[in-house]
């Protein structure tokens, strides 16, 4: 008996939009990513979480074919990115808008120009078609008005909504974003986490947020993956990272170093305050 609709439905719901597979990337001696499995759902937000070097970002590579894996697979929407060659990586590189830690604005265009660049390269949309998906654009982020201005003109928190513009001028499929509240005060982060909330809403977008801000993290994940020395330590819903009873995990959530972390002294040593009086 065929499928029926709902199944189809469900089953479409259900298949990852993007998987690893077992891959393993090493640079020298140096094992960046072990045996990673990461299966990320369409449509949702995945939060990627993980101590400085434990391979976030080289993952990210791997999603858009920057890296190859020495050893397992990487899959868009069923296609195996990691057997493409360079030129045949376009095609999927316009459905994934991608937000820099930084934002990688180019100063010496305007914010109009930053974000109608997409679209002069990869679109056949007159300059007064791409003129106005910018204005939706710098609607929907919350900076209307600001097509004509420079980039240093902005603030941080404008700047970061401006790259996120860019990043989905295409109406791509997946958004990936690396460390998108970095700089921010905890109100702009707050803003940008909302933006991110908005964003996969009204254009149906699957979000894979990279991120320290544990606050940010557990306000728009739908499902989470901590990483550690180069693997996944563990995934889940929200609720199962505040559950967890791992050390490593609470750790991190806490933002505790821990005793053993750095050789430094006790501060409740009496020795330090003589010592910092002789």
């Amino acid at each position: 008996m065929p499928p029926t609709p709902a199944q189809l439905d469900h089953a479409t719901a259900t298949t990852p939009i993007i998987s690893l597979e077992g891959v393993s990337k090493s640079f020298g001696d140096v094992r960046a990513l072990q045996d990673v499995t990461i299966h990320i759902p369409p449509g949702k937000t995945t939060v990627i979480l993980g101590p400085s070097g434990c391979g976030k970002s080289v993952m990210l590579k791997h999603i858009i074919g920057l890296l190859k894996p020495d050893a397992g697979s990487v899959t868009f929407d069923g296609q195996r990115v990691d057997r493409l060659r360079e030129h045949e990586m376009n095609d999927i590189r316009t459905q994934v808008g991608f937000l820099f830690q930084q934002g990688a604005l180019f100063d010496s265009m305007t914010v109009g120009q930053n974000i109608g660049f997409p679209l002069r390269e990869h679109s056949d949309l007159s300059f007064q078609e791409r003129a106005k998906r910018v204005d939706r654009m710098l609607e929907i982020v919350g900076v209307p008005g600001t097509a004509d201005r420079m980039p240093a003109e902005l603030s941080g928190g404008q700047q970061k909504r401006v790259a996120l513009a860019r990043a989905v001028i295409l109406e791509p499929s997946v958004v990936l974003y690396d460390e998108p509240t970095t700089g921010l005060d905890p109100i702009r982060s707050d803003i940008i986490a909302r933006l991110i909330q908005r964003l996969q809403a009204r254009l149906s977008l699957t979000s894979v947020v990279v991120t320290h801000d544990i606050t940010t993290a557990f306000k728009i994940a739908d499902t989470m993956v901590m990483m550690q020395n180069g693997h996944v330590l563990l995934s889940g819903p929200p609720s199962k990272f505040k559950s967890s009873d791992d050390e490593v995990v609470r750790r991190f959530l806490d933002g505790d170093a821990g005793p053993s972390t750095f050789d430094l002294p006790d501060p409740t040593d009496d020795s330090l305050e003589e010592d910092n009086h002789s």
